[in-house]
This record gives C-alpha cells, sequence and structure tokens, in this order.
C-alpha cells in the first residue's frame, strides 16, 4: 500500500463532525451536534447557561469547552 492513511482519509474529513473532537467527551459533542452549533462562532451565540441545560452536557465538558474557547479568544453570549 503506497498511500499514507492521512491522505486516504483527507477527503473524508468533515469539519462539523470534528468540531470539539479531543477537547469534550462524545456525549457533549453529540449535544451540541444536535443544535447544529459546529463552530466557535455559532457557540459564541449562546450563554454558558444555554449550552448547560443541553443533555449531555455537564460542569467537566463546559470546564474543558471553557478552556478551549480562551485558548481560541472565543467567549460566550453575556446571559
Amino acid at each position: 500500500m503506497s498511500k499514507s492513511l492521512s491522505s486516504m482519509y483527507a477527503f473524508n474529513y468533515d469539519s462539523a463532525e470534528q468540531f470539539l473532537h479531543g477537547v469534550i467527551a462524545i456525549p457533549a459533542r453529540r449535544a451540541l451536534e444536535k443544535e447544529k452549533i459546529n463552530s466557535l462562532e455559532k457557540l459564541s451565540d449562546y450563554s454558558e447557561k444555554e449550552i448547560m441545560q443541553l443533555h449531555g452536557f455537564g460542569k467537566n465538558a463546559m470546564m474543558k469547552l471553557k478552556n478551549y474557547m480562551k485558548e481560541n479568544q472565543v467567549c460566550f453570549k453575556e446571559a
């Protein structure tokens, strides 16, 4: 096999599906996906309280998400 794994899968990359991969757990990612939140820009349209109300989101996921958002200079909207 001459192709590397990365080149084989490069065309299958779906940025929406990969959003927050490795940052928060699958249940929390699914909760965001269900709300069609697939970018930091869309996430910034929500308050922290709104995201915490999603099924699958807990304190741990929120803490990781907030750290990730801070690293990327993005924040939740004011409640």
